[in-house]
């Protein structure tokens, strides 16, 4: 068994000979797996998900980097998800923004906890939690070093007005996906809040297909690249 294989099950672990490891408490179950370049990426799972859901998935996208996967705190008829819902299509607007907010202070906390890179954190959600990346990317972007959000919704009532300085997003939609119709202001919202966004519209419904795979492994490859470059020494 590898370590990042017992990593997921046991994550406070020490492994013999090394140093007991002090308890990971920053109010998010979660699970990291350490890369080896400073990249890292923050996995947020879909609706029903947990924080084991997309570990395979970041390190076959992005195989040297930085895992960090969390578990949404929100339960829907014992689900979990990122924020509460009234209907598929109408969000609790307040808990939204108070889930956002957290996220993005547990991505500060992680990152002087495991010694991270906080300029090299990219979030890569899918679903819920390609929102929730979206929202807690709006409202901190100085938090992040760009995203990738497969299969989002817009999930503001009155989206915040934020100006995102040319962070790098990826926007990955399914063209036979139901929720389609709800996801038309997302590329447009992020490029008026000036977001640098890659957009496609891939031959799917709401479920990942290679294609999403093949894409968002060779985005996260030039964002890996761009952000080798500016974290050099001078």
């Amino acid at each position: 068994m590898q370590r990042q294989d017992i990593e997921v099950t046991l994550p406070r672990i020490a492994l013999p000979g090394e140093a007991r490891l002090p308890a990971r408490d920053l109010d998010w179950i979660h699970r990291f797996q350490p890369g080896t370049t400073g990249l890292t990426l923050l996995l947020l799972h879909g609706t029903g998900g947990n924080e084991t859901s997309l570990l395979a998935l970041g390190r076959q996208l992005a195989p040297e980097a930085n895992l960090l996967s969390v578990r949404g705190r929100s339960l829907e008829e014992g689900s979990p998800r990122f924020f509460r819902r009234f209907s598929a299509a109408r969000y609790d607007q307040a808990h939204l923004a108070e889930e956002a907010d957290a996220l993005a202070q547990f991505v500060r906390d992680a990152a002087a906890l495991y010694d991270l890179d906080p300029g090299q954190v990219i979030a890569l959600g899918y679903s819920n939690g390609a929102n929730i990346a979206l929202a807690s990317l709006v409202r901190w972007p100085a938090a992040f070093a760009g995203a990738v959000l497969l299969r989002p919704v817009m999930p503001f009532e009155a989206p915040p007005q934020t100006d995102l300085g040319g962070l790098p997003v990826l926007v990955l939609h399914g063209q036979r996906d139901p929720f389609l119709p709800l996801a038309e202001p997302v590329t447009p919202y992020l490029r008026r809040m000036h977001g640098d966004v890659q957009e496609e519209r891939l031959e799917a419904g709401h479920e990942l297909t290679a294609q999403d795979l093949a894409v968002a492994a060779g985005w996260l490859r030039e964002q890996a690249q761009r952000l080798a470059v500016r974290s050099w020494p001078e």
